[in-house]
């Protein structure tokens, strides 16, 4: 297979990888639906930032060791769910606004400010979901270990994992502008709870498999 052809692959599989609906698009919407486009696009960045790790322990051959070695990809496991199940509880949590506060809100945005999380944190929430996803763990050994061939040379490999970085940055990046754009917003302020709350149990069911899947 020529550089091309593994590259199209690449980015096709990519593609429908970023698409399917997952940890990372929960947590954009959540961010979109509660926060602003600043900490939604913040938390994009710290996904992007995620994939590096998996693409490094890939180019380095940790990822074969993770998922062949019981004891650590058990582990894994674990703090990933643990994780999903804190995202989850908030989602879970979320509330529907009244009138009112909705009114208040738009004219005093200092109040909204006082329960907006830090740009840090918001990077740092993207990192750990990404990070922490034994499927995104699964998907890039598999992709370096299957589609990528053993002998394409390293600098290529690293010209593969820089495109992944950047096309799943831009992608939720681009996914934070379309949530976050004026009227769309609107509409999510009046029923964004409930698509917070859909999430909240998509990932509560990812936490549950992965504790099962250990059971099983």
């Amino acid at each position: 297979m020529s550089a091309l052809e593994q590259f199209l692959l690449i980015a096709m599989v990519h593609f429908l990888a970023v698409l399917s609906p997952g940890p990372d698009f929960a947590l954009i919407l959540k961010q979109s639906i509660r926060y602003n486009r600043r900490i939604a696009i913040y938390t994009s960045f710290g996904i992007a930032t995620g994939i590096i790790v998996h693409v490094t322990y890939s180019l380095v051959g940790i990822g074969l060791v993770i998922a062949s070695d019981e004891r650590l990809f058990t582990a894994l496991k674990y703090i990933a769910a643990c994780y999903f199940f804190y995202i989850a509880w908030h989602c879970l949590n979320a509330k529907k606004p009244d009138n009112t506060s909705l009114i208040r809100n738009d004219i005093t945005k200092e109040n909204t400010q006082t329960y907006t999380p830090s740009l840090k944190k918001a990077f740092i929430n993207g990192f750990l979901i990404n990070a922490l996803n034994v499927k995104a763990t699964l998907f890039f050994v598999s992709l370096f270990s299957v589609v990528i061939s053993p002998e394409t040379i390293l600098s290529l490999k690293v010209a593969y994992g820089a495109y992944l970085v950047v096309a799943t940055g831009a992608w939720f990046c681009f996914l934070s502008y379309m949530l976050t754009h004026e009227k769309v917003r609107s509409v999510l302020k009046q029923k964004g709870y409930i698509i917070d709350r859909i999430m909240g149990f998509v990932l509560l069911a990812l936490a549950v498999q992965l504790v099962l899947s250990d059971i099983n």
